[in-house]
Parts: C-alpha cells; structure tokens; sequence
C-alpha cells in the first residue's frame, strides 16, 4: 500500500478514536464496568485494548508473540493489564495521548479500520450510545472481513452462501439468497458480533442468523 493509501486510513481511524473519546467521556464512572460485546471483556478492558494495540509496533509485536508462545489471546490479555489505569478517567486519559499514533502489529491496513470500528461498537452498543460511521470507513472494513478467513480475525466463512446486500451503500458481495442490512450490522455479524434481528432483512435473514448462531464459522 502506498504512503497515500496509508495516510487515508490513518486519517480514519484517528477520527474513530476522537469519536470514541467523545463519546466515552460522557459515560457515567460505573458503567465502565459493564460488560462489552467482547466475550469476557468490559467496557473498560476494551478500551484498554485499543491503547495497547495502538502503541503495538511490528517489531514489537513480533517479540510479545515470542513470549506469548504465539498464543494471541494470551498476549492480548496482557495487553489489558498493562495498559489498563486505575481508573475510568485515566485510561481515558490515556486513551488520549494514543489517538494520533501510527503504529502497526504486521497486518493489513483494513485492520486497523475493522479494529477501531468493531471495537468501538463492542463499547458503544452496551452503553446505547450511536454513531453514524461515515461509509468510506466502514466499506473497506467490511471488504476486508468478507476476503479474510474466521481463522484470521475475518469473516469470509460466515458469509458464504449468501449474498450480502448493503441498504445504505452500493455494495453487494457474494452470491446466494440476499440479506440485506446496513454495511455496519455486516460488519459486525462477519466479525463475529450479534446483531439485532431487526438489522437484517431479506429472504435470507433468518437462514444468516441461523448461520452466524451455529459457530465461530457459522457451520
């Protein structure tokens, strides 16, 4: 990718994470505890995520996969505890200071976009706080997750057999009977995250949340 392209997404997801710290500093102390759409994880432990993966090189991530044995949930627990503060307020605080970094674990560029939407759902979703994610951040996520395997963080398993149609977008993608929902609610059911029955319409619906229920690959 070029130096360009790379600048567009960060220009992205540094406008995710200025959304996300808005957002979160309007959210009552308590409610930080609450838990998020990420098995195991609450709103806080989330939030500390990001901050680590933020502050995650290549390099760096090669070594803390050293270490972890290459047991990616291990390290991203570690990640948690390291960066998570004392408090609500200083991890946002934190938070902060990481909005404008462009640093980057060795993956796609899309990542970073599917990471700070999806995760920033994961939080917003609990806490019933809405954002209107602009298109031309979501679209590329939803590409990514719709080429990458379940295996590696995407969702192309989950969308087989279908035909994915975006309602706010033109964007369709697969072939199959058609379910048809906003690129947002696909983003997430490809990532692994439940959507609201009412998100998804279409001849399919009920077959894809069918689907999306039966296991991380949808079988």
């Amino acid at each position: 990718m070029s130096s360009q392209e790379w600048a567009r997404v960060w220009a992205a997801v540094h406008e995710e994470r200025r959304a996300l710290r808005s957002d979160l500093s309007h959210v009552p102390v308590h409610r930080w505890a609450e838990a998020s759409l990420c098995p195991g994880w609450d709103v806080h432990d989330v939030v500390s995520h990001l901050i680590d993966s933020a502050k995650t090189t290549r390099l760096g991530f090669a070594r803390r996969m050293l270490v972890a044995r290459f047991d990616f949930d291990r390290d991203n627990a570690v990640g948690v505890v390291r960066e998570r503060r004392a408090s609500p307020a200083e991890t946002l605080a934190e938070f902060g200071r990481i909005v404008t970094e462009t640093k980057t674990p060795p993956a796609a560029p899309a990542t970073r976009l599917v990471e700070a939407i999806v995760h920033g759902e994961d939080v917003r979703r609990p806490l019933g706080v809405q954002r209107e994610y602009p298109l031309h951040h979501v679209l590329p996520a939803l590409r990514h997750q719709l080429k990458t395997s379940v295996s590696m963080g995407g969702g192309r398993e989950r969308a087989a057999g279908f035909r994915l149609v975006a309602v706010d977008a033109d964007f369709f993608s697969g072939s199959g009977p058609d379910v048809h929902a906003t690129a947002l609610a696909l983003l997430l059911a490809l990532s692994g995250r439940p959507v609201r029955p009412t998100e998804l319409a279409g001849s399919a619906s009920l077959a894809f949340a069918k689907h999306l229920s039966a296991g991380p690959e949808g079988q």
